[in-house]
């Protein structure tokens, strides 16, 4: 698995190495959309190419910034479109109840554009946040101003990152990430809880 890791992480190098912008642009989409691609580390290294002079600041944030808008948006429609069939096929089979989801659904729409702003920060739950956006209906431009905020956000401060740490940026967003996916799992844990005990609220108000 180690090795599978690092094969994409140095894949990931030689893209933007040898493909520049085009590459950064491609890889961000891939890996905001779910495809296992490092973007904090990529995004940091894109940083650092800019502190050497081998990459301009402006193309490289626009170049990760619409590659991250439209791989957020492509899951985002893959949720409007097929997530409700996905759940009604195949949710029986882990306990996903139409019933659950719509509980799920009620509580996105009310802060789920939060979670799309911030979620971008969490490894693993970025990739989430617009599936059951657009499963759960979230209106098309309230998707719109929360997700392309959030990336911009995101993509601006890890290229950020690596131009002011310079020859550091490997150590530095290297445990930037391993601390995030610590955090995105706590969150994600803490979210689930919160969601059984709202769940069990409903339920004893419903009776």
């Amino acid at each position: 698995m180690e090795q599978f890791v690092n094969w994409i992480i140095e894949y990931g190098y030689y893209c933007v190495m040898q493909y520049g912008y085009t590459g950064i642009f491609v890889l961000l989409l891939l890996g905001v959309f779910g495809l296992p691609v490092p973007d904090e580390i990529l995004l940091a290294f894109a940083g650092y190419l800019i502190f050497k002079g081998d990459l301009q600041f402006i193309p490289t944030l626009a170049s990760a910034y619409v590659g991250a808008m439209c791989g957020i948006s492509l899951s985002y429609g893959l949720g409007h479109t097929a997530g409700i069939y996905l759940i009604e096929k195949y949710g029986a089979h882990i306990n996903l109840t139409r019933d659950r989801m719509d509980n799920v659904h009620h509580w996105y729409r009310r802060m789920g554009r939060w979670v799309l702003l911030f979620g971008y920060f969490l490894p693993g739950f970025r990739h989430l946040t617009a599936l059951v956006a657009g499963s759960s209906n979230l209106p098309l431009p309230i998707f719109a101003v929360f997700a392309y905020s959030g990336a911009l956000l995101w993509t601006g401060t890890y290229i950020f990152l690596g131009y002011f740490v310079g020859e550091q940026w490997a150590t530095i967003s290297g445990e930037i990430h391993n601390q995030m996916v610590i955090v995105g799992g706590v969150l994600i844990v803490l979210s689930i809880l919160y969601y059984l005990v709202w769940q069990r609220r409903q339920q004893k108000t419903s009776s």
